[in-house]
C-alpha cells in the first residue's frame, strides 16, 4: 500500500474514532469546512508541520453550502477596486488555483469570459471596468469589438466587450475535498457532524484553555481557534463577545438551466456590464464542467440561512435579517430592483428577457428551473455591502478574546482566492498567536 493511501485510510479511521469520543486536544481548531476553512487549515499545516490541527464541520461532509452551491467560475479579478485585498488575492488566487489544479490533476476548463455591452449607453462603464482590470494586473485582458464577440461567442450580440481569456470553470466542491485530503495527508484531523454551539474557556486545563462544544455535547480542547463560518460567521463571532456587525444576511441566487440540446450556444462565460447603482451583478451565462449551462442568477432574500427554495423557512433566521437596521436600509434603497428580482424568481419569462439581450434566440421554452445557491452577504448597520475581508477578535483579556480569530467575511470570489486567502490567514494566525 502506498504511503498516500495509507495516510488517507488513517484519516478515515481518525474521523470515526474521534466521532465516538468526547474530548481531544489540539493546537488549532478551524471551525467551518468550506473552501476557506479547508484552505487555511491546509496552509497552516504546510507552514507548521508539527502543529496539531483539527477542522470541524457541522454537516456530514465538507463544502455543502457556499463552496458547493456556486457558479463554478474561476475569476480573473476584473471587478474589484484596485488596491483592495480582494483584488490582490483574486489575481494571485487565479494563478495559484491553476497551478494547484495542474499539480493535483483536477479537471478544469479555461473557457474565458466576455463582459458584454449590449448598447452604446454601457460603453462608459465598460471602459471604466477595463481600466480597473488593467490596474489589477488581470492577465491578457482585451477590449474587443462586435466582430470579435461573434467570433468568440457566435450567438451573442454586443457592441463591445472585455475579453478575459484566463477566466475558467471548475468544480469548487471537489477542489475543497482535495484541500481536505491534503489536510489529512499533512497530519491534520477532520471531524464532520460537529455543529459548534459554544466556544468558551476551559476551567480545568490551562494548557488547552479553549473548549469548542458541539450541539451533541462533545467537547474539543484547543490552544487556539480560527472560525471560517460563511453563512454563520457572525453568529460564531458573537459567541466570543464580538460585535454583531457586520451581520450576515442570506441572499438566494436562483439559476435557470438551458435545454441540453442548446448548450452549444454558449462556449464560455458571458457577463453583463455591472450597474454601480445596483447591489448585485445581474444575470449571466455560465457553462459547467458537466456540460450544462446555468443562466442567472437573480438575488432574493432567503428565509433561512441555508434556504435554497421559497419553502425553506426559519423564523429565527428571517427575523434576524429583517430586524437588522442594515437590511432595512438596504431594502428601502433598492426596493424597486428588489421587487423586480422577486418577480423574476416567480416569472421565468422576465428572467429570459434579460438573457435575450445577449442571446436573442433563447426563449422561455428553452429553459427550466435549475439549482440555487445562498450568498452570505455581510452588511453594516447603514445598509452598505461589506465588500472586503473582515477579521475580528473579542475585546478583553480573556482566553477566548485572546486566542480566537474570526474570518467574518471572505466575499466572492472566495473560491478563486481560497489558496491566497489561506496564505493571508495563516500569516495572520502565525503573527497574532506566535506559532
Amino acid at each position: 500500500m502506498s504511503l498516500l493511501k495509507c495516510k488517507q485510510y488513517q484519516g478515515i479511521l481518525r474521523r470515526l474514532f474521534i466521532g465516538a469520543t468526547c474530548t481531544e486536544n489540539y493546537d488549532l481548531v478551524v471551525v467551518g469546512g468550506g473552501i476557506v476553512g479547508a484552505a487555511s487549515a491546509r496552509e497552516m499545516l504546510q507552514r507548521h508541520p508539527t502543529l496539531k490541527v483539527c477542522l470541524v464541520e457541522k454537516e456530514k461532509q465538507l463544502a455543502l453550502h457556499q463552496s458547493g452551491h456556486n457558479s463554478g467560475v474561476i475569476h480573473a479579478g476584473i471587478y474589484y477596486k484596485p488596491g483592495t485585498l480582494k483584488a490582490k488575492l483574486c489575481v494571485e488566487g487565479l494563478k495559484m488555483s491553476y497551478n494547484y489544479f495542474d499539480k493535483r490533476g483536477i479537471p478544469y476548463k479555461k473557457c474565458g469570459k466576455l463582459i458584454v455591452a449590449t448598447d452604446e449607453s454601457q460603453l462608459g462603464r465598460l471602459n471604466d471596468l477595463y481600466k480597473r482590470g488593467l490596474a489589477n494586473e488581470v492577465p491578457d485582458l482585451q477590449m474587443v469589438d462586435a466582430e470579435k464577440i461573434a467570433e468568440i461567442e457566435p450567438y451573442c450580440l454586443g457592441v463591445k466587450a472585455i475579453w478575459s481569456p484566463h477566466t475558467g470553470i471548475v468544480d469548487w466542491q471537489y477542489v475543497t475535498q482535495c484541500y481536505a485530503q491534503d489536510v489529512e495527508n499533512f497530519g491534520g484531523t477532520i471531524i464532520t457532524n460537529y455543529k459548534v454551539n459554544k466556544i468558551g474557556e476551559t476551567e480545568d486545563n490551562s494548557e488547552y484553555p479553549i473548549s469548542v462544544y458541539s450541539t451533541s455535547g462533545k467537547r474539543i480542547l484547543t490552544k487556539y481557534v480560527l472560525t471560517c463560518g460563511g453563512l454563520h460567521s457572525d453568529k460564531l463571532a458573537e459567541m466570543t463577545g464580538c460585535s454583531r456587525s457586520p451581520r450576515i444576511v442570506p441572499f438566494r441566487g436562483e439559476y435557470l438551466l438551458l435545454r441540453s440540446d442548446l448548450n452549444f450556444m454558449v462556449r464560455g462565460n458571458i457577463y453583463p456590464v455591472p450597474d454601480p447603482r445596483l447591489p448585485f451583478l445581474g444575470v449571466h451565462f455560465t457553462p459547467r464542467m458537466d456540460g450544462s449551462v446555468w443562466l442567472g442568477p437573480n438575488a432574493v432574500l432567503a428565509f433561512k440561512r441555508e434556504g435554497y427554495t421559497w419553502g425553506d423557512f426559519n423564523p429565527i433566521d428571517l427575523m434576524d435579517a429583517v430586524g437588522y437596521s442594515g437590511f432595512r436600509k438596504l431594502a428601502v434603497k433598492y426596493m424597486g430592483s428588489g421587487l423586480q428580482e422577486m418577480w423574476r424568481s416567480y416569472w421565468i419569462r422576465s428572467q429570459v428577457r434579460e438573457l435575450q439581450k445577449f442571446i436573442p434566440e433563447i426563449t422561455e421554452f428553452d429553459v427550466e428551473r435549475g439549482p440555487a445557491g445562498v450568498r452570505a452577504q455581510a452588511l453594516d448597520p447603514e445598509g452598505n455591502l461589506v465588500d472586503d475581508f473582515v477579521f475580528d477578535r473579542g475585546s478583553g483579556k480573556s482566553a477566548v478574546s485572546q486566542r480566537v480569530l474570526h474570518c467574518r467575511n471572505a466575499p466572492s470570489p472566495g473560491a478563486t482566492s481560497s489558496l491566497a486567502i489561506g496564505k493571508v490567514i495563516a500569516q495572520k494566525l502565525t503573527d497574532e498567536f506566535k506559532f
